[in-house]
């Protein structure tokens, strides 16, 4: 009998221990096509549960988070079994314990509307109801133990585990469970060994399992990095939000640092799903009028009807962004390694593998190019000959692997989305460059044995041209990168990324003193302050990494940074990876400006070009406006309907993402920047001057109907009229466009609509129990509201904007800050993000600091210092840095505010390069929490009136020159 089958036959005895499941325990996962089951499936798994966590722990998953699409069995709540399928969940209190193996089956039939959950043999839960649908795929991997990013761990033992393309009957499940062998239909059936291997083949079936992770051995401890602003840690990285993120604008990779099996996960900006559409829906102006006037009687929910109903875009959804695949590193060796370090150099843009293994040091270094426009893997050894390693490309799409004089080139198709046809292909081209040894393609396969050292080269393009215009040709342009880059060299593409990646990073530096947790692996440094020790210098490293990451997403010519920037490895990311206008994408460019990377807004700016022609569209088709106007999501495609449901019904949202430009040119002062503003403010503003209409009550002119972003108020619908939100920015959007068109000279006519109706909006309120309103009326703490929702969407009007100023307006300071108080601190992460802002607007530092420590937390930061929503969104990290410049200067108010809410956790320190709005460049020292010097310059000269504490000065500052301040 072999090894295998013997080991079989001995689980069902219940001899050995099975695969023990921990934290740090390799995942195995299969990606197999056969996997992808639309009409039936079977989960199958002996397990031995531990401590369970309350939030669930996965035994098989193939699913998209927060969807019913895919399968997943798992242990939610606690120690409860869940089959979550097509039809929903269906749950049972199991009661899983360490004391005894349990065998545990979840069923799904879509043509016999079968829905079960099997425990010993027996049925324990089914559901009957529902539309049974067929299986979505998800194209994601089948994980075991875990979720698909290597997340919601199970811990305890599983030794035999199958997924079967049917649905097993009772009998079959009760013979299974007394020890039978597995009927037909099944796609794999695997036995786990108490010491896991790199591969499990099944003992039925076909399906192949393998370590998604690195199950080598570690020895020796690894000393901390000299360079100050490093992640770095003594393992690999085991899930996705483990992995360090390289990125040149357009090419992103996250590198997992593994020892015998490197991934990289790879992103190219433009790959989404679908292709060019317009989802406005023609006929929809007299049902929009008929909801109006619904939502102005005051009859809400039958207004949410008609929006739900009718007035959504179609499709009523938009389209996700997609990976592009992985590049696979397989290297020989042993199973142990001393010594290992990874880490992520934010100063040079570079991630660093490192480890000695059978004598031999030997290290990885990756990077993304903004220069070349490759990514760039290198390999090096310590002694001559020991760099062996093959090289593959995979992808989670449909795609075609060939070779091309040598290299190895991926083809992936775009996937459809909601009857869209997938109009893109991603080429990922690879080339290998080998200083001494020997170079071979087999099959799929690179391999390069004998080495000296070795140079990956990866380019990858798409056909994308422009939301309307797919007609490139990626081929051609992988093949011309490579050449160029082939030309180079190492050396120089490293010369050449550094350079420019330093000419943006190094403009600012933020010191807040050395402290011991420099010497921690960046997850244990996460860990420590959560615990409570001082690491002052941990949110110095957080700012800089902000500031890398939007470096590393936003490039002149290069797409926006969506929702998780330019880093996704899902086909179904969390809400798509969209851009998320009624906050989110926003707050990804707060600190554009203000944290001196200016450059990064070209992206931005260009979509919102874009939004104006397909906004306009929608304007027209729905709502017979003129102008142009986009709800709370945008996509790939400029897609501007109102999507998902009523509670984003936000006509507002595209109005605020233009102000970003009316900030460019704050901060600039140039003219050209009013100019290149205007037209978007300009076409935004006619919009509302066309569509708002009086409310009953006052005859101040509103937005009907609309919604406070994704809140409900206490009537149990989000649809209102006339939120605060939308006053607050239709009041900045009219104010700005008269002051530009006065400025420009043109529109006097519009100026003047825009001044009356500026002038009959409703004002800021305060309600009952001191808070600003955020509706019209003092719904805020009525039974029945949400008090502590995660938006704060009201309180614009302190952050970002400047209509409420602690200083200026100190009675509405005070009801925002009564808003703060009353939704509380606690708060997802981006939501933390932003109060962070606000409570540095109102000047206090302290607290300010607490919602900080908060964001750095553990439960709101992952172990490579991406923002945990939970899951990763990265406005969260966005927020955070622009929370810190707006601690530190304040500029809103007409005067460069310095230290305004510097926290006693930061009694001493320097920063510099800061800018502020009037073309200021500002550096500031302090010590003892007092302000010892100001150091300004102007490219454009001018007078800054400064102000720390209560002291003002005016200083005159040269062109070209600085002037300092010591109050």
């Amino acid at each position: 009998m072999t090894w295998s089958l013997w080991l079989a036959a001995a689980c069902l005895a219940g001899e050995p221990e099975g695969y023990a499941l921990t934290a740090s325990s390799a995942v195995y996962e299969s990606s197999d096509p056969l996997l992808a089951l639309s009409s039936e499936v079977t989960l199958e798994a002996w397990v031995r549960a531990g401590k369970l966590p309350a939030a669930g722990a996965r035994i098989l998953d193939r699913h998209a988070p927060g969807t019913d699409d895919g399968y997943l069995l798992d242990t939610y709540p606690g120690d409860s079994l869940r089959l979550i399928c097509a039809n929903g969940a269906v749950g049972h209190p199991a009661r899983l314990t360490g004391e005894a193996w349990h065998h545990v089956v979840a069923v799904y039939s879509s043509p016999a509307r079968r829905q079960e959950l099997y425990l010993d043999g027996r049925l324990v839960a089914s559901r009957r109801d529902g539309a049974f649908p067929p299986i979505r795929d998800v194209n994601q991997p089948l994980r075991v133990g875990a979720n698909p990013t290597g997340g919601d761990r199970f811990n305890g033992q599983i030794r035999r585990a199958a997924v079967y393309r049917q649905a097993l009957s009772a009998a079959a499940v009760a013979a299974r469970a007394a020890g039978g062998a597995a009927p037909d239909g099944v796609l794999g059936e695997w036995v786990f060994e108490p010491q896991a291997r790199a591969v499990l083949r099944p003992v039925a079936g076909t399906v192949v399992l393998s370590s998604s992770g690195d199950a080598v051995e570690l020895s020796g401890s690894a000393p901390a990095p000299e360079a100050p602003l490093t992640l770095w840690y003594r393992q690999p990285a085991r899930q996705w939000v483990e992995a360090l993120a390289l990125g040149n604008g357009r090419l992103g990779a996250m590198v997992f640092g593994g020892v015998s099996r490197e991934r990289l996960q790879l992103n190219e900006d433009t790959f989404w799903a679908a292709g060019p559409y317009n989802p406005a829906v023609p006929g929809a102006l007299p049902v929009w009028r008929e909801a109006q006037q619904l939502a102005l009687a005051g009859k809400l929910k039958e207004a949410e009807a008609l929006c739900r109903d009718k007035l959504l875009g179609n499709p009523g959804r938009q389209v996700p962004y997609q990976p592009v695949g992985d590049l696979l590193l397989t290297l020989p060796g042993g199973d142990q390694a001393s010594d290992y370090r990874r880490s992520l150099d934010l100063d040079t843009a570079t991630a660093l593998t490192e480890f000695e293994r059978d004598g031999v040091r030997q290290s990885r270094e990756a990077f993304s190019s903004p220069t070349d426009q490759v990514i760039v893997v290198h390999l090096r050894a310590d002694r001559p000959g020991q760099v062996h390693f093959s090289a593959s490309l995979r992808s989670p799409q449909e795609h075609r692997t060939e070779v091309l004089g040598g290299d190895l080139q991926l083809t992936a198709q775009a996937p459809p989305w909601h009857g869209i046809a997938g109009a893109l292909r991603a080429v990922t081209r690879l080339r290998v460059l080998t200083r001494g040894g020997q170079q071979a393609v087999e099959g799929a396969t690179l391999t390069v044995r004998g080495a000296d050292e070795a140079t990956l080269l990866l380019a990858i393009a798409t056909n994308y041209r422009r939301y309307d215009d797919v007609s490139g040709q990626p081929e051609a342009t992988v093949a011309a990168q490579l050449e160029a880059a082939a030309a180079r060299g190492y050396s120089a593409l490293r010369a050449r990324h550094c350079a420019e990646h330093q000419r943006l990073f190094r403009r600012v530096s933020f010191d807040l003193g050395a402290t011991p947790g420099r010497a921690l692996p960046t997850d244990e440094r996460l860990q420590a302050a959560a615990a409570g020790a001082a690491d002052a210098d941990l949110a110095a490293l957080y700012f800089q990494f902000g500031r890398y990451l939007l470096a590393s997403c936003s490039r002149p010519d290069d797409q926006p940074a969506n929702l998780q920037g330019l880093w996704n490895e899902s086909r179904n990311p969390p809400w798509d990876s969209k851009f998320t206008i009624n906050i989110n994408t926003e707050m990804n460019y707060w600190p554009a400006e203000s944290a001196n990377l200016a450059e990064c807004v070209e992206p931005l700016a260009r979509m919102l070009g874009e939004l104006r022609e397909t906004g306009a569209v929608t304007a027209r088709t729905m709502f017979g406006a003129r102008g142009w106007v986009c709800f709370h999501n945008t996509d790939h495609w400029r897609a501007t309907a109102p999507i998902d449901g009523p509670w984003a019904y936000t006509p507002t949202c595209g109005a605020w993402l233009a102000t970003a430009l009316w900030e460019r040119y704050l901060f600039s002062g140039e003219r050209a920047d009013l100019q290149a503003a205007y037209p978007l403010l300009r076409d935004a503003a006619l919009f509302f001057l066309d569509t708002l209409v009086p409310e009953p009550s006052h005859g101040w002119l509103v937005t009907a109907p609309s919604a406070s972003p994704e809140n409900r108020h206490y009537q149990g619908t989000p649809i209102c009229v006339g939120p605060t939100m939308d006053n607050q920015i239709l009041r900045d959007l009219f104010s700005y466009c008269e002051t530009a068109s006065a400025a420009l000279g043109v529109d006097a006519d519009l100026r003047a609509q825009w001044a009356a109706t500026r002038a009959k909006l409703p004002p800021n309120q305060i309600g009952r129990e001191g808070q600003l309103q955020e509706w019209l009326d003092d719904w805020d703490t009525q039974p029945g509201a949400d008090r502590h929702h995660r938006h704060v969407s009201h309180l614009y009007g302190l952050f970002p904007s400047a209509q409420i100023d602690a200083r200026r307006t100190p009675e509405l300071a005070a009801a925002a800050r009564r808003s703060l108080e009353l939704r509380g601190d606690a708060a997802t992460g981006w939501s933390l993000g932003w109060k962070l802002n606000l409570w540095a607007r109102l000047r206090d530092g302290e607290r300010a600091q607490k919602l900080l420590a908060m964001l750095l937390h553990p439960s709101r930061t992952y172990p490579n210092l991406f923002d945990a929503h939970p899951p990763f969104q990265i406005d969260g990290n966005f927020g955070g840095v622009s929370g810190m410049v707006e601690m530190l200067l304040q500029s809103h108010a007409g005067e460069l505010d310095l230290l305004p809410a510097l926290p006693p956790a930061w009694p001493r320190g320097s920063v510099r390069g800061l800018r502020a709005r009037g073309g200021f460049e500002v550096d500031l020292a302090w010590e003892a929490g007092r302000l010892t010097s100001a150091a300004v310059r102007s490219a454009r000269g001018g007078t800054a009136r400064l102000r720390w504490a209560e002291r003002t000065a005016d200083l005159a500052v040269p062109a070209g020159g600085e002037a300092v301040w010591r109050p």
